[in-house]
């Protein structure tokens, strides 16, 4: 028998012990060379260039979500004893659901339109070390776990919960950690008291106790207050526009004018046939490696884009989100004619960051609570939570510097002009 813990700022010790079988699984995954390399990507991608303490790795985070859901699923067990014959799914799931991310994180879904959750899926079926650990605790683990987070597909509608949810394990950790990393102070939930408030409702799905109503909507709370200040700041979003702008550009030049390694080639000209190792192989490092090698490029366009990415010389953003769509646009363009009256290309140095979010979604996977004789909609019980729904849309206008006392006046004459 072997034990290890894993220190953690946020859950302090994570124990596991290879004489618990679902355990002995976990700690092989952990050990596979697909897991560790989440330790090469950033969870909160390019948002150290905003929040320096932001280097917390997808590593740490899955780790997180594992001993959350391994807490849950504890306490679920004593009113639904069934609940421990999914034990190896829920592991497997909760510690693997980011095994699919490319480099830094959720930008890479938009620099090089990819989905995670489907990489996810096609790691967890077809990678030979992965596959072969979860199968060996159980025949068709691999796949069973692949459906749960690809599909929302289990036997046990609370174990589907878990894993994705308006309060699942992965956003009760990433909030708690990007807040943390950030130094943010919205993200302290009391996480003690929602999963002692989780419960089985009658359909068999998880469901929250009245005992637990207040620390639900402030977890909701946070979530919207981490949208607003961390996941969509300004800096955060002229970040994740210039890594497009960068991988954008390379693309255009073509292999045969930009240097890329054989692996680094695949993401960039043929990310739709790409190979699992080619995936692989790619992480935060190699990524900002070419980034740094692209900066002498024969492209001023493209040694541009990077030498601003590397050297932090960013672009402004301004906030429009109260602004029509017409205006919007109109300022879009004003910027674009000015940036090159400035001999600057507005391809690259000008552009429109939309994001629109809700902090609540009632129709997808919405939470009840359940008081052992009435089951009913969150929002029917919380007003707070009702007004939560309501979307929050955020709107940047990105643009040089040497721009900015001109453009804030174009901008003040196109709000007179539709007043």
């Amino acid at each position: 028998m072997s034990t290890r813990t894993y220190y953690d700022p946020l859950h302090q010790s994570i124990k596991l012990s290879s004489s618990i079988p679902e355990e002995k699984m976990v700690m092989e995954l952990i050990d596979s060379s697909p897991f560790q390399r989440l330790r090469r990507i950033k969870q909160l991608g390019p948002a150290y260039l905003t929040f320096h303490g932001a280097e917390s790795s997808r590593f740490t985070h899955s780790l997180g979500v594992f001993h959350i859901a391994r807490r849950a699923i504890n306490h679920l067990s004593e009113m639904n004893s069934r609940l421990k014959e999914h034990k190896f799914i829920l592991y497997g799931a909760a510690l693997l659901h980011d095994l699919g991310h490319g480099p830094l994180s959720h930008t890479s879904e938009e620099i090089f339109k990819i989905k995670h959750e489907e990489w996810t899926a096609k790691l967890i079926n077809s990678n030979q070390e992965i596959t072969m650990i979860l199968n060996k605790y159980g025949k068709g683990n691999a796949k069973a776990i692949s459906d749960l987070i690809q599909s929302r597909k289990a036997s046990e509608k609370s174990i589907i919960s878990l894993i994705s949810s308006q309060l699942d394990c992965d956003r009760l950790d990433y909030l708690m950690r990007d807040s943390y990393t950030t130094g943010a102070r919205y993200g302290q939930l009391d996480i003690d008291r929602i999963i002692s408030a989780m419960i089985i409702a009658p359909d068999g799905d998880l469901a929250i106790h009245p005992k637990g109503l207040m620390a639900v909507e402030h977890y909701l709370v946070i979530r919207n207050l981490m949208y607003r200040s961390v996941y969509n700041h300004r800096l955060n979003e002229v970040c994740n526009w210039l890594l497009e702008q960068i991988i954008k550009t390379a693309r255009k030049i073509g292999p045969k004018k930009v240097w890329a390694d054989g692996n680094m080639s695949e993401w960039l000209w043929n990310h739709e046939e790409m190979s699992l190792e080619s995936f692989l192989s790619n992480d935060d490092i190699v990524t900002c490696y070419h980034i740094n090698k692209w900066q002498y490029s024969s492209s001023d366009n493209l040694s541009n884009l990077c030498k601003r990415f590397i050297n932090r010389n960013l672009l402004k953003a301004l906030n429009l989100s109260s602004f029509s769509l017409e205006i919007r646009l109109e300022a879009l363009a004003k910027a674009r004619i000015l940036s090159e009256k400035y001999y600057m290309e507005p391809d690259i140095s000008c552009g429109l960051r939309e994001q629109v979010v809700k902090s609540y979604h009632p129709y997808k996977y919405g939470l009840r609570l359940w008081d052992g004789e009435n089951l009913q909609a969150l929002e029917e019980v919380s007003p707070l939570v009702e007004r939560l729904i309501e979307p929050n849309q955020s709107s940047w206008l990105i643009y040089p510097k040497e721009i900015e006392s001109e453009l804030k006046i174009e901008i003040e004459n196109l709000k007179m002009k539709h007043n």
